[in-house]
């Protein structure tokens, strides 16, 4: 792994300082490094960002982390010192993209607040992610994932109806808000890059909003109709049939459709043309009123073939179904392969290692995954000599002072 090695796609230039931790604010950063920013990554000296603990471990090492905070350089810092914070507004000048998620205040209190970070470069985007947002009467509280999705809405709609609501058993929300804050980024630079004046931008990044943005319809749902809507299991509130299904060798499909030419293949799959003449299922309203029926139909039928039989009689009718996968299942797809989907990186622990590949593909300007995410302060000899011009003995001063 080549310390200097360069960006290559769309965000080639570009120069981010990420000191965020566990996933939120990294993903973003990890987001942009995959399209060629330059990602600078700090952590406090010594402790770290706290998913390097996070299980699964191999040989100690975290797993998660690698996959993460991927394609960044590591640095240590102790920014809450004064040289420390001196130090580290020298990389803030010299950057395009400030990423953070202490509580509201944080920087602030370490004299670090928004004034003195556009005092040392004016055209700076400082994305700031935190549970509740910057101001509110939440704004102090500490948020995980689970606590995004509860309040945010999507755990109420998830699970059966007769059963407590049940989370993902993967914090989504923290993907979803390190989608959000890599979008906003983007954003915010396009308005930057185009201003011929000496302005950044701030921005605040709620992740309990972000989850509630992503549920699209339900809020006006509720504004116009009075309704909240309850968890449903498997099935779809909008089309029919829609469930998840146990084929005869025990394996689960997933079926979907809106449309009356779905259904027409849907139908013609399981040997059952007939069923679109049906007035009970003549159009996508009909069907969701008549989704027992259609369950009773469709389940009975796939319960009685496998899996192989399901997938090819679909294909063949050209119907909307997929086998339920795990992931080895996704390794083992030809789609995932003929894709390359999943591709090997380079890792300082393992010599290789498999994980997802960029995120959408673009043709002109790809990206690549320049190296797994490495051990606490890999880089700083590349950050503080090539970056900051520090010499060995400067950079020994500030080791001796726990400030890298």
């Amino acid at each position: 792994m080549t310390t200097a090695d360069t960006g290559s796609g769309p965000l080639s230039g570009l120069k981010v300082l990420d000191i965020a931790t566990i996933i939120a604010g990294p993903m973003a950063g990890s987001l942009l490094a995959d399209f060629g920013a330059e990602v600078v990554k700090l952590e406090l000296p010594g402790v770290g960002d706290g998913l390097r603990g996070f299980p699964p471990l191999k040989e100690g090492k975290a797993l998660w982390w690698k996959v993460t905070n991927r394609g960044k350089y590591h640095g240590t810092l102790d920014l809450r010192q004064e040289d420390g914070a001196r130090l580290f507004l020298e990389l803030v000048s010299q950057m395009d993209v400030l990423i953070e998620n202490f509580r509201p205040g944080t920087l602030d209190k370490w004299g670090l607040d928004i004034d003195t970070l556009w005092k040392a470069n004016p055209r700076l985007v400082v994305l700031r992610v935190s549970g509740f947002g910057q101001d509110g009467p939440m704004a102090s509280q500490p948020g995980f994932a689970r606590i995004f999705e509860a309040m945010g809405g999507l755990t109420h709609i998830t699970g059966d109806p007769d059963r407590p609501p049940v989370h993902t058993g993967y914090p989504l929300a923290d993907s979803i808000g390190g989608l959000f804050g890599a979008f906003s980024i983007c954003a915010a630079l396009l308005k930057v890059v185009r201003s011929d004046r000496q302005e950044g931008e701030e921005i605040d990044l709620a992740m309990t909003e972000a989850v509630l943005r992503l549920l699209e319809s339900l809020p006006i749902e509720y504004d116009q109709l009075g309704n909240v809507r309850e968890r449903v299991g498997n099935k779809n509130t909008y089309s029919a049939p829609s469930d998840v299904y146990m084929t005869a060798d025990k394996r689960y499909v997933s079926l979907a459709g809106s449309t009356n030419r779905t259904f027409r293949y849907n139908a013609a799959a399981i040997g059952q043309p007939e069923l679109v003449d049906d007035p009970r299922f003549s159009s996508n309203v009909a069907r969701v009123e008549n989704v027992k029926e259609l369950d009773r139909i469709f389940g009975g039928w796939i319960a009685a073939h496998t899996l192989d039989e399901v997938l090819a009689a679909f294909r063949e009718a050209n119907g909307t179904i997929a086998p339920i996968y795990g992931m080895d299942q996704v390794f083992a797809d030809e789609q995932y392969q003929a894709r390359k989907a999943i591709v090997s990186v380079q890792d300082e622990d393992f010599g290789e290692v498999r994980m997802q590949g960029l995120v959408p593909r673009f043709r002109m300007a790809p990206g690549k995954i320049r190296w797994a995410a490495k051990s606490l302060g890999a880089d700083n000899e590349y950050i503080y000599k090539q970056l900051l011009n520090l010499d060995d003995q400067d950079i020994e001063s500030y080791r001796e002072r726990g400030i890298l």
